[in-house]
This record gives structure tokens, sequence and C-alpha cells, in this order.
């Protein structure tokens, strides 16, 4: 669920309060005062960069029915699904150009692979405070 105008209570000595649902309680609305830093920092978090479209809610990708759609289109394409359980090899000079650079058209090469968990846990960048 977005915040909105609703589910922010109230504002008071550099404190935000608003409203969540606790999905692990139940679903019970409860309340949450952060500080206002920390109240941006997570709101920021789920502001997409220019250029980028939210597709999770909908088309082949969306959860309810990517397991039908996702082989009908490998299928389409004539292409063959990766194994889920493949080992990926670190990225070597022989290891295939998967990938080419949008500006240039040059390859470009996989560094560093990562698990939804490890996305999570990836904190956004500090950005100290003006003095």
């Amino acid at each position: 669920m977005a915040i909105s105008n609703h589910c922010l209570v109230s504002f008071a000595d550099g404190q935000v309060t608003f409203r969540w649902r606790d999905s692990a309680d139940g679903n019970k609305q409860k309340l949450l005062p952060l500080s206002v830093n920390e109240f941006l920092t997570r709101f920021l978090l789920h502001i997409l960069p220019q250029g980028f479209v939210r597709i999770r809610n909908f088309g082949f990708l969306a959860n309810r029915r990517r397991t039908t759609l996702l082989p009908l289109c490998f299928q389409l394409l004539r292409a063959t699904p990766e194994p889920q359980a493949e080992q990926h090899a670190s990225s070597t000079e022989d290891t295939p150009d998967l990938y080419r650079c949008p500006n240039c058209g040059g390859p470009m090469k996989i560094i560093e692979r990562l698990t939804a968990a490890e996305i999570q846990l990836r904190s956004p960048p500090m950005i100290p405070a003006a003095a």
C-alpha cells in the first residue's frame, strides 16, 4: 500500500506518524512514528528513477499469470528457459557478451548477481547533511 494523505496521521516535534497495515499480525492497522529523515528515507525508496516503469502488477510477469504466460513467451520466441538452479560463472574474458551498452554499443560484463534477499538488505547511499 502506498503512503497517501489518509495514511498520514500527524506531524509534530520532528516526528511523522502514519498508519500502516501489519500483514504478519492479521492485517491489523498500526501507527508508526518516525523521525522526518527516516520517514523520507523510507518513502524515497519507493520512487522509481526517471524512465523506469513499475510493471510488478500487470503484464506477463504478473504473479498470478507468470506460470502460464512465461512458458508461452519462451515457446513463441522459440527459446529455451534458463534452468532455475544454474550456477553462473564469474565474469572472465572468455565469457560471452550477454549485453550491449545502450550508449556506445560495447559489451557489458556481469560483475555481480544479487538475489532478491540481497537486494532488500542493501540500503540507499547515505547523503551527508549540509553543515
